[in-house]
């Protein structure tokens, strides 16, 4: 049978009409991410050192070393983000992560950072989708949602530092989204929504610690909008979201335990995270300064008049309020990072920026001409510090990156290999305090001062003790090499131990700006003797002065630290990569 031409025409029509419709939701997902990566690459190739942990602990499960971060280590969970652990390790089996160069960019660099893009896609994917069940125009919004991931620098950042904080953002805004076109289309007490929010919680839980105060999203949201006759099924729903969120966390818990003999991770422990205060709430001010007081109150007033005006859809605005609640309360109650640009509000930021582009631009649609137009200027009187504040801080984070793992590779990874090399050491050990990029390209056996690595030093920390510390060191470590710097030192105060004076050799000495004591030791007894030790101590003036000197200086792109350290990462490298 013959089509004819009008006929052909009649049928491809609505398949033209269908592509037309949708190209604008495309274009303004593809837009949102384009801003993402443009804001992003100014960054470079910059990945931070503790992303490195993560690293290497996928490096030694995908060749059936087990969760160590070193072979031959014992099992420690140095690393928090067991999601994300699990696909670099995935990446690496499929020889798309830590093998070599992509288009000549390292993989280490280019998967994770392809990864952070994937999750910052489905972020405005989800957006989309929220915006699709309450306008016509969900297209705006998502464009809207989109340029305000793309400003904020402290968002942008941790994305594509390494660490898991898009895979985590992706979670959590899921399930926001998730609960929000459940309670618009009255699906929200039904098996399905409740299995599914329970295990986008588990997800969530399982991407970092505190993704555990997740679980209470769907419980919450259930109680606010349950109705005295439908308690009973209410709280049969309630038990089916938390039985979700408890089966895989709980199994990862017993795993835990098992595996590692702890039932948190080891960071928790040597980070000290204690029970939090009702004061901790007051660190959401930070927060508020960062975005800018005015923006703040002029958003939160938008989001205001929707919830008390005639917006038809204010149940589903009290659905995502309830994980942006959850989020603002799990930044406040963490201990202070002191890897800056405010590294654990990411899922803040991505609530935060979904309900305001929702809220403004719903307020605006039903505004009358005048009254639009005087929010149209609020809107932009308010926001405009805060974008030249992002532009400030951008360049600021530009200039002088959070350590990168690149730098920890070369100054304690390359330079120990080649030290250990000097004196001839087939078995050595070193006593640091940063981990990452030294567990990918150091050969010796690696004690971690930070207690990340180490569940003993981790013990000391979280319990004060800088003496029993001290004499784990010296009485039964014994490490064969020591550095030491600034950044927990005060604390811990090996440097001026006298057991360091009479036990070991200093081979470089690198001072604080206070003249406390800093630099690299060996144990007397490794040094074969005084010619040995003077080739150690000309090698440290003509190699890792020059690391050091660019670290603490913070002067960490002259060396191209922020944009690669080398094509790969492996045990026993001594070349630097800025030779």
């Amino acid at each position: 049978m013959t089509v004819t031409a009008p006929a052909k025409a009649a049928l491809e029509a609505p398949a033209r009409r269908k592509w037309r419709t949708r190209l604008p939701a495309w274009l303004s997902v593809a837009g949102g991410t384009a801003l993402i990566a443009l804001h992003a690459s100014r960054y470079g190739g910059w990945l931070v050192d503790d992303a490195a942990i993560t690293f290497a602990y996928a490096r030694n499960l995908s060749e059936g070393l087990g969760p160590v971060v070193q072979p031959g280590a014992p099992p420690v969970e140095a690393y928090s983000d067991p999601a994300w652990l699990a696909l670099l390790t995935v990446g690496r089996l499929l020889g798309l992560f830590d093998h070599g160069t992509i288009f000549g960019v390292p993989d280490y660099i280019l998967f994770p950072k392809a990864l952070a893009l994937l999750c910052c896609v489905g972020i405005l994917v989800a957006g989309h989708l929220a915006a699709r069940r309450v306008t016509d125009r969900a297209w705006v919004v998502t464009a809207v949602f989109g340029v305000v991931l793309a400003a904020i620098p402290s968002f942008v950042i941790w994305c594509f530092s390494g660490l898991e904080n898009s895979l985590y953002a992706l979670a959590v805004v899921c399930l926001a989204v998730w609960l929000f076109r459940a309670v618009l289309d009255h699906r929200l007490s039904s098996t399905r929504v409740a299995l599914v929010a329970g295990g986008l919680a588990a997800f969530a839980a399982l991407t970092r610690p505190e993704g555990l105060s997740y679980g209470a999203a769907y419980p919450v949201v259930v109680l606010i909008w349950q109705r005295r006759s439908t308690i009973g099924q209410g709280l049969r729903h309630i038990g089916l979201s938390i039985a979700a969120f408890a089966v895989p966390t709980g199994a990862y818990f017993c795993w835990r335990y098992l595996e590692f003999g702890r039932l948190v991770s080891n960071p928790t422990v040597a980070k000290g995270q204690d029970a939090p205060g009702i004061e901790t709430l007051g660190r959401i001010g930070e927060l508020v300064s960062y975005a800018g007081a005015l923006a703040v109150l002029v958003l939160a007033s938008v989001v205001g008049l929707a919830l008390a005006g005639t917006v038809r859809w204010r149940r589903g605005l009290v659905a995502l309020l309830v994980p942006f609640a959850i989020a603002l309360a799990a930044y406040a109650v963490l201990r202070p990072d002191w890897m800056g640009a405010y590294r654990f509000a990411t899922p803040v930021w991505a609530l935060g920026a979904l309900i305001t582009a929702l809220a403004a631009t719903e307020v605006l649609r039903q505004a009358r001409p005048r009254v639009r137009a005087l929010l149209a200027a609020a809107l932009l009187v308010g926001i405009l510090p805060s974008a030249v504040s992002f532009v400030g801080q951008s360049q600021q984070f530009r200039a002088a990156p959070t350590f990168p793992a690149c730098a920890v590779a070369d100054r304690y990874g390359r330079t120990f290999n080649a030290y250990a090399d000097l004196i001839g050491a087939r078995e050595a050990s070193l006593l640091l305090a940063d981990l990452g990029g030294s567990s990918l390209t150091s050969r010796l056996h690696l004690v971690d001062l930070g207690g990340l690595g180490d569940s003993r030093v981790a013990d000391y920390i979280h319990d004060n003790d800088p003496a029993g510390l001290r004499d784990y060191v010296f009485d039964e470590v014994k490490p064969t090499f020591i550095t030491s710097h600034t950044h927990g030192s005060g604390w811990h105060r090996i440097p001026l131990d006298p057991r360091l004076a009479r036990d070991y050799d200093q081979i470089f000495d690198s001072p604080d700006a206070d003249g406390f004591p800093g630099g690299d030791w060996i144990r007397k007894d490794a040094v074969p003797n005084q010619a040995v030790l003077d080739k150690l101590r000309a090698y440290a003036r003509s190699h890792t002065a020059v690391v050091d000197r660019a670290i603490n200086m913070v002067n960490l792109t002259a060396p191209g630290w922020p944009n690669n350290c080398g094509p790969t990462l492996s045990p026993g490298q001594t070349q630097l990569s800025r030779s």
